[in-house]
């Protein structure tokens, strides 16, 4: 019997060669809404709110892909591409752009912002080899906190976004004022089983993961991969290999950038200063969880790991906070998951790569 492919992709294969966490966790998402079930919570509201999580959170994991298909490993330093969505966001509010405008000008004005310092990033990676994952991390909290100092010294005046007092922009930008919530998640939307269906959301997502495959399947994507896979060789072969890390990095940054807009008009909010700070931990291990390495992933990979890890995530507080009234449980049960996934993807990346 023949096994099914997709474009050359074996996926029985994919699923034997699925390591044991990722079993694990995706067995114990399933207990947690069997567990949800039998207490009596909507399945149905458990899986909507794991869908809305997983549009949510699906472009920054598919940001993980450009940079480790480079050989640069997974991105660490996603806060650029964060903070260059968050300042295309407040500054689309300060013009006065609204709704579908506001939208459309904040992705447009993340995706210069993090053209540019995706290009810088990616003169970094090529200049500090070797130590990649360690100079990543750093940089991604360095420019966290440098945003820090820039959201408060930054000239908008907008009272949808400044401090009644003094100068500076406010920790959270309600995005309702301006149109901007769920303007993404209504669109198209429907239910079905009682489960409602963020359709423009997950249409963006499943527009940019099939643009990142044909993306890898072109002539400057497949070079991107060979490099990633055997610098020496490519060299050898005529391939630049530093054009490509650069390339790919911005590619990621820019994924990133757009990926805090869709996520901030799901969640109605835009956070700054140091929101952005631990988001790269939860794409990296979402990434990987699906069954990537540091030096390979796929888009199959981003699909399943954010759907298990987000899920598991959204569902796992709630119901042990049913099991377990009055009690811290459920943010014991949220540190012990995420920063075990954690440790687990710091494992997967081998000397620092």
């Amino acid at each position: 019997m023949s096994e099914l492919r997709t474009d050359g992709f074996n996926f029985k294969a994919f699923f034997k060669r699925l390591p044991i966490p990722t079993l694990i966790i995706a067995a114990l998402w399933i207990l947690i809404l069997i567990v949800g079930g039998i207490q009596g919570s909507s399945v149905a509201g458990l899986i909507e709110d794991a869908i809305r999580r997983y549009g949510m959170w699906g472009l920054l994991v598919l940001a993980m892909v450009p940079s480790i298909q480079s050989g640069t490993g997974p991105n660490f330093a996603l806060p650029i591409g964060i903070v260059c969505g968050l300042l295309a966001i407040v500054t689309a509010i300060e013009f006065g752009f609204t709704g579908i405008g506001w939208l459309l000008a904040s992705t447009v004005l993340a995706l210069v912002f993090a053209a540019i310092l995706g290009y810088v990033y990616g003169k970094l990676m090529n200049a500090v080899k070797g130590s990649e994952m360690v100079i990543a991390t750093y940089t991604g909290l360095s420019i966290t906190y440098l945003f820090c100092i820039f959201w408060m010294i930054l000239p908008f005046r907008d009272p949808r976004m400044s401090w009644m007092l003094g100068s500076g922009l406010r920790n959270t930008i309600e995005l309702g004022s301006i149109g901007g919530a769920q303007i993404l998640n209504d669109f198209l939307s429907f239910k079905i089983f009682g489960i409602f269906i963020p359709t423009g959301m997950l249409l963006v997502f499943a527009v940019c993961c099939l643009l990142v495959w044909l993306f890898f399947r072109s002539k400057s994507g497949i070079a991107i991969s060979a490099a990633g896979m055997n610098p020496m060789f490519a060299r050898v072969s005529g391939l630049n290999v530093d054009k490509g890390r650069v390339k790919a990095n911005m590619l990621s940054t820019m994924l990133a950038a757009v990926g805090i807009i869709v996520f901030g008009q799901s969640f109605g909010f835009s956070s700054l200063y140091d929101a952005p700070l631990w988001m790269a931990f939860t794409a990296v291990a979402g990434i990987l969880i699906g069954g990537a390495t540091a030096q390979r992933a796929r888009i199959i990979h981003v699909v399943f790991g954010t759907l298990i890890f987000q899920g598991l995530m959204t569902n796992g507080p709630p119901i042990l906070n049913n099991a377990f009234p009055n009690t811290d449980l459920s943010e014991v049960f949220r540190m012990i998951v995420q920063n075990g996934i954690i440790l687990y993807a710091l494992t997967k990346v081998k000397g620092g790569q």
